[in-house]
């Protein structure tokens, strides 16, 4: 045994990598302990933890050994040196995912995933929100850090050097050395595959199989599967011809619709009514809105503005949305297009031009474009896909410091919501008599929930809390109808108030379907007033209904459906994108896709409560068949207007 004291620091790594990720595992399962025992068999999460951390552990071991054994004992100074900061570097970055974890999953209901890595390139904001929001969590994070790096400087040369060694005799080793290491690494001797996240899926619940896993492997599989942007393949694979049958059966459009077979969804969309002149169009986006949020929709009571102002339009109250970040809502706002476990198109790089949105379709027929935002556009690269893709005008952060005006508030994302529409209402009234679409995207009701004083009797009594931005936010949205209710522009606009996802999405499904809920209402001339919308729809459905309401036929490869022209024979649908889990729903019936394993399907007995049933290969097609159309469309260039 004492020739094998070489081997030494690969043992004190692969030890002291599993006590952090044990520790970090235990600490999660007490943390999260009421709902992870509800879930069968949950211990699970312990040895199929082990498994999956002695995997990363072992594949990070594999450079070390390899030094430890090809470098003669005259080189031994190189190899400890290395041997300490590289042991060191990634005990570091395990420990410090693994710190940022609880806070994380309290928040998306899962491990850091490329959300974590989205959020690290935007540090202005982040690091204002994490300030004020997990000041005490950061504190503590970064005294355990500075021990461990103390612990480092003084301790490393003890764990992390190696000892000379007959060189023969470390090559007679190697062999098993690497077999044990590469069987650790695999974890299997008979899989063709390498163990993957999959393997760690056990029960229905999305937050118990994540806790199998560890924090480090998370983020290293989100950026490694960023070269992956339009991978649709991890849920089965289709003819593309059937895909778009399959997608087309879901569309209202007909056989003689369809205008250019080289974009296979491009077709003419006529109008709810003609008119000579067309209304114009705002849709104001709501961050974080919630259906639980929303009184008139059985929430909390929290929204008396949106409440009030939908009764003077049609309130939808059974729509879902496609995910759970804003580029995801404006995608489907936006855009129209079909959710898939890539990321959102506002942020891939081939759709930042040519890319089919309301606004490129509203400027081709003479429309003025803008979005409107408090914040710094270029956060989630929102400036860079609406810049390319028909919006004339980006009015930000910038411009509201570059104004000269007084406005109320200015926080870690930018200004309010009350100065976004003080200030869209300004710009919407320069418009004087030209067509204009506007998307307006508010800020208030996001980490640190920062709002003036003064503008609302609080629900809490802490300040800062989600209930109070909520009522903040709604205050907003009542300000804007009363300034734009005075002007002329307001009787010749369709508005939709509209949230672009829920808060926090969590829940004991594989995909929590009611955090998915969102409210939505439509007002303006020719929208039904008082009315309800209650059949199960989708945030795709809701740009080609917008553009019905607007007076004249339109182009479109939208897949989503005007729903003031659905059939009532014709059943409702919903896509919904959680993590890298896609559900697809007709009415109560819905299939759950997850990378790499047969889908599943259930019965929703209601938002809450899904029960297992016998897959429906027909309909679990048509799920597969949107998920591989949207990335057939991303990466063929084939979602888009014809060129004028």
């Amino acid at each position: 045994m004492k020739k094998l004291s070489y081997l030494k620091p690969i043992f004190n790594f692969i030890v002291i990598g599993l006590l952090i990720t044990t520790l970090s595992r235990l600490v999660l399962f007490f943390i999260f302990k009421d709902r992870v025992v509800e879930t069968p068999n949950f211990w699970y999460i312990f040895p199929i933890g082990l498994r999956m951390d002695m995997i990363l552990l072992c594949y990070l071991s594999f450079l070390p050994a390899a030094l430890i054994t090809f470098i003669p004992n005259k080189g031994i100074k190189f190899t400890n040196k290395f041997l300490v900061i590289y042991s060191f570097l990634f005990l570091f970055l395990i420990l410090f995912v693994e710190l940022a974890s609880p806070d994380f999953v309290k928040q998306y209901d899962t491990r850091p995933n490329k959300i974590f890595l989205d959020y690290l390139i935007y540090p202005k904001e982040v690091v204002g929100m994490l300030l004020k929001s997990y000041l005490t969590s950061i504190i503590v994070s970064f005294l355990i850090l500075g021990i461990v790096l103390y612990f480092a400087i003084k301790k490393g040369k003890k764990y992390f050097h190696t000892s000379a060694t007959d060189y023969k005799f470390k090559l007679m080793v190697f062999p098993l050395l690497a077999f044990l290491l590469f069987f650790g690494a695999r974890s299997s001797l008979t899989s063709k595959r390498p163990i993957n996240a999959s393997n760690a899926v056990f029960s229905t619940d999305q937050l118990t199989n994540t806790l199998g896993l560890n924090s480090f492997y998370t983020v290293a599989f989100a950026a490694y599967s960023i070269k992956n942007e339009a991978n649709t393949k991890m849920y089965g694979k289709m003819d593309e011809a059937e895909a778009i049958a399959r997608v087309k059966k879901y569309m209202i459009a007909g056989p003689n619709d369809f205008t250019d077979a080289e974009i296979p969804f491009l077709h003419v969309q006529q109008p709810d009514s003609v008119r000579q002149k067309p209304y114009n169009l705002v849709i104001f986006l709501q961050e974080s809105l919630g259906a639980e949020y929303v009184g008139i929709l059985g929430g909390k009571p929290l929204t008396p503005e949106f409440d009030k102002l939908s009764k003077e339009g049609t309130l939808f109250t059974n729509l879902y949305c496609t995910g759970t970040r804003s580029v995801r809502g404006i995608e489907a706002v936006v855009t129209g297009f079909l959710p898939s476990p890539s990321e959102s198109v506002v942020r891939l790089g081939n759709s930042q031009q040519g890319f089919f949105t309301l606004a490129d379709a509203l400027k081709q027929k003479g429309y003025d474009t803008s979005f409107i935002y408090g914040g710094m556009a270029n956060f989630d690269n929102m400036a860079s896909f609406f810049n390319g893709n028909g919006f004339s005008d980006i009015v930000d952060q910038t411009d509201f410091e570059s104004d000269g005006n007084k406005y109320a508030f200015k926080g870690t994302w930018g200004y309010s919501d009350e100065d976004l529409v003080t200030k869209a209402n300004q710009y919407f009234k320069s418009k004087g008599n030209k067509p204009f679409f506007s998307l307006m995207f508010s800020t208030s009701n996001h980490e640190p929930f920062e709002y003036p004083a003064g503008r609302i009797k609080p629900y809490d009594k802490k300040p800062a809390t989600v209930n109070n931005a909520m009522k903040y936010a709604d205050f907003s949205i009542g300000k804007f109808f009363e300034m734009a209710k005075k002007e002329a522009y307001f009787k010749n606009t369709i508005f939709i108030v509209i949230a672009d996802h829920n808060t926090r999405t969590y829940g004991k499904n594989l995909v929590p379907i009611n955090k998915f809920h969102i409210p939505a209402f439509i007002m303006g001339p020719g929208v039904a007033k008082g009315a309800v919308y209650d059949r199960l729809a989708s945030q795709i459905d809701i740009p080609p209904t917008l553009l019905g309401y607007l007076g004249i036929p339109f182009e479109t490869p939208m897949v989503g459906r005007n729903l003031t022209k659905l059939d009532q024979k014709v059943q409702g649908r919903s896509i919904m994108q959680f993590n890298d889990i896609n559900a697809f729903r007709v009415e109560n019936q819905v299939v759950i896709m997850q990378p790499n394993l047969k889908p599943l399907q259930f019965e929703i007995k209601n938002d809450t409560t899904l029960i297992p049933v016998k897959l429906n290969e027909d309909l679990a097609k048509d799920a597969l068949a949107h998920v591989i159309t949207a990335g057939n469309l991303y990466k063929e260039s084939k979602y888009k207007l014809r060129k004028k």
